[in-house]
């Protein structure tokens, strides 16, 4: 598996999280927390950035993903007790869609914290 610096410090980031917070919050409080550790980490990022879905050629809906960071990484945020396949396919998708190299899906809501990193077969 390769990993980046920015890979590495967003996993950091959320390793402070899960250390000071630990698991049982909701997935929008890890959100916000996130967003406090990028911008301490001095990690660019948007939040909730929309991306349109495409069928056939024919706009057939829009997605959120948690986090763009530096243009370049997308972070999906989980807080279940356990990552499920359907997790990982949606990291995988909004990875694809938005066109990155790359994405993280990052769970907090397991008693240590949880991390997979998605490549972009498809990737421009």
């Amino acid at each position: 598996m390769i990993k980046d610096e920015l890979t590495y410090s967003v996993i950091g980031c959320a390793m402070k999280i899960h250390n000071t917070m630990g698991p049982g919050f909701q997935e929008v409080i890890y959100q916000r927390c996130m967003a406090i550790e990028l911008r301490n980490a001095g990690i660019g990022f948007q939040r909730e950035k929309e991306q349109v879905v495409y069928y056939d050629g024919i706009e057939v809906g829009i997605r959120r993903a948690d986090f763009i960071i530096e243009s370049k990484l997308i972070l999906e945020l989980k807080a279940v007790v356990q990552l499920e396949d359907v997790h990982l396919a949606q990291a995988k998708n909004y990875t694809v869609a938005y066109d990155f190299p790359r994405g993280l899906l990052i769970n907090f809501g397991s008693k240590s914290l949880e991390y997979k990193l998605m490549f972009n077969p498809k990737y421009n």
